[in-house]
């Protein structure tokens, strides 16, 4: 969700996060990864504007921030 919302494509993630278009998909799967590659991912979609939201309720999920008015 985080990946579609910014528009990217598996390879785009990837790229950001500097691992396989492989560990993407293996992510996506539900697949388990060494944390420090989840640990990358994430810090990638972050860096992009994604930020990670606790479970309200109707269970965790992610939103981009407000762009900061310089």
């Amino acid at each position: 969700m985080a990946r579609a919302a910014l528009g990217w494509g598996v390879r785009d993630l990837a790229s950001a996060a500097k691992v396989s278009p492989d560990t993407i998909a293996r992510l996506e799967r539900g697949e388990s990864l060494y944390p420090r590659t989840v640990d990358a991912i994430r810090s990638a979609l972050e860096a992009a504007g994604v930020e990670f939201i606790p479970q309200n309720g109707g269970g965790p999920g992610v939103r981009l921030r407000e762009p900061v008015d310089d």
